[in-house]
């Protein structure tokens, strides 16, 4: 009885106690920087009998402590563009242990032909678009919702087109693939490369309209391609029709990134980006990875905001 008595008085002496260490405990959180790491594999594709590269390049990246895994790429160009590989790596894919997002290569569709050489790229980007992006979550144990372009009526073929959020960095996904963005010289074939430009250039205003609202600190692009590269002289007269099929996306960005009081970064597949260097100009990045992984770490106290923190020895 004397027991029960003197629990509200030990309530009573506690509560200043308990709301003491709530009000520490609160504000150690929100003081706490909001830093993550994520992961970005690039072309480690090749089939071999004896190794699967890209098995060990997702267990390497499953070692890590990362908020999520990009993939660029689902096959390399050395593969072909079956069913049966396309199989194989959405296999893979599933068993990561991270939140694993794909993000389209030319080697996945552009440049699929048949064995007498003729291009079946539209079929093989709709049967990628059918296996890999017709959900709106990512693969992986863990998961994170995804934002698809195929969310506006007018662009509802456009899957591969994805956006999230993570700490106050906005990520995306856009379908630029190397080889001059897949423009054609022929005359009335480039009606894929026309309309993909449409639905890209509304697919950039929408992520930098939606960072500028959430006020994110920073775009992350994911691409094959890289944009940014203004080609000179003896480049531009070995492209399809000598015309440069990335013109439109770098203006676009340029122009967009300069209204954005944020950073951009762009992380693609350049084979002339120097090895192992994030390269900064005004508040726009790049990141080009060949083959091999990376990981790149997220310190929103830091001034550059993005390090990259680990590579692997495969890495352009």
């Amino acid at each position: 009885m004397r027991a029960a008595m003197n629990r509200p008085v030990l309530l009573l002496f506690l509560l200043p106690f308990l709301a003491g260490l709530l009000l520490t405990s609160t504000v150690n959180v929100w003081a706490e920087p909001n830093n993550f790491d994520f992961g970005v594999i690039a072309h480690t594709f090749q089939l071999d009998a004896h190794k699967n590269l890209l098995q060990q390049t997702i267990n390497a990246s499953n070692a890590e402590n990362l908020a999520f895994v990009v993939v660029n790429g689902i096959k390399s160009s050395t593969e072909s563009c079956s069913d049966n590989v396309y199989s194989r790596s959405r296999k893979i894919f599933s068993r990561s242990e991270n939140a694993l997002i794909i993000s389209l290569a030319a080697s996945d569709w552009a440049d699929c032909k048949t064995k007498n050489g003729k291009s079946i790229a539209i079929q093989k980007l709709n049967r990628a678009r059918e296996l890999f992006f017709s959900g709106d979550v990512s693969f992986g144990s863990t998961s994170i919702t995804l934002v698809r372009q195929t969310s506006s009526a007018k662009f509802r073929s456009y899957a591969e087109n994805a956006r999230w959020e993570y700490g106050n960095v906005l990520f995306a996904t856009v379908n630029l693939p190397v080889d001059n963005n897949h423009y054609l010289p022929d005359a009335g074939r480039n009606s894929e490369f026309e309309d993909r430009l449409i639905a890209n250039r509304e697919w950039l205003e929408r992520i930098f309209i939606h960072a500028a609202q959430r006020k994110n600190q920073a775009i992350v692009l994911f691409c094959d391609g890289n944009p940014l590269v203004v080609p000179n002289a003896v480049k531009l007269s070995k492209l399809a029709g000598r015309r440069d099929g990335f013109i439109e996306a770098r203006k676009q960005l340029t122009a967009l990134a300069k209204k954005f009081p944020g950073k951009l970064l762009l992380l693609h597949s350049d084979a002339q980006a120097k090895p192992d260097t994030l390269h900064w100009q005004a508040n726009i990045g790049s990141l080009g990875l060949r083959t091999g992984w990376a990981k790149i770490s997220v310190r929103p106290a830091s001034r550059t905001l993005f390090r990259l923190a680990t590579s692997s020895s495969t890495i352009d």
